[in-house]
């Protein structure tokens, strides 16, 4: 069985991924950290993100695992790298090279094929998963989100200003609404969750609540 969770960034879908896959006992696959993997991986090559076909021609030279709570590029753990700034706003570019999407998504179904997985993203149940059983799309206040994503970032130390933080928000959102291929838009019949005043236990207790209301064979 596939669970969708798809929406911006700071919606809180990493969170409520995580929280709901523990909660049904599934596998949770971070999409996420898979577009920021091949940036990072682009970045250390030199590869200009912003070349398709340079980006393109460098997904041969990746290899990427996913073992449980870490990600794995080439052999090396690169679980703390691909959380910076900079491999965030890469993953977006680079995301919206119709090469990369297609090779990632390609990917994705076969990990998690046969399997029950929550699965996080942008375009999970539009494109890669458009026959989920059932399909999630989170959104909240542009505000509520970059004041998450400030409070991530002081707590990882770093020092980027909330207006900032707000900017770089507000061009991902546009980059991956716009894009020609799996631009990320609600799919039609997923559920849309404001999670603007809720917490990460509200939000998984909204989820959980439909999963079993639209899905009550789902496993426990």
């Amino acid at each position: 069985m596939i669970v969708t969770i798809d929406g911006p960034a700071g919606s809180g879908k990493s969170t409520a991924a995580k929280l709901l896959a523990e909660s049904l006992g599934f596998q949770f696959l971070d999409t996420g950290a898979m577009y920021r993997a091949i940036a990072l991986g682009c970045l250390l090559r030199g590869t200009d993100l912003r070349d398709p076909a340079a980006v393109a021609a460098a997904l041969p030279a990746f290899t990427l695992d996913l073992p449980p709570g870490r990600v794995v590029l080439n052999g090396q753990d690169v679980t703390a790298m691909i959380r910076t700034p900079e491999a965030s706003q890469g993953a977006s570019l680079v995301a919206a090279i119709p090469a990369v999407r297609l090779h990632l998504a390609e990917q994705q179904r076969r990990i998690a094929s046969g399997g029950n997985f929550v699965c996080e993203g942008r375009d999970q149940g539009t494109f890669v998963f458009p026959n989920a059983e059932c399909k999630f799309f989170l959104v909240a206040d542009p505000a509520a989100r970059a004041e998450r994503r400030h409070r991530e970032l002081q707590s990882k130390g770093d020092p980027t200003p909330l207006a900032e933080v707000l900017r770089s928000q507000a061009e991902r959102d546009e980059r991956d609404a716009s894009r020609d291929l799996a631009p990320m838009i609600p799919a039609a019949d997923a559920i849309l969750v404001d999670t603007t005043n809720l917490d990460a236990t509200a939000t998984l207790n909204r989820l959980a609540a439909e999963v079993a209301r639209r899905c009550p064979t789902a496993p426990r």
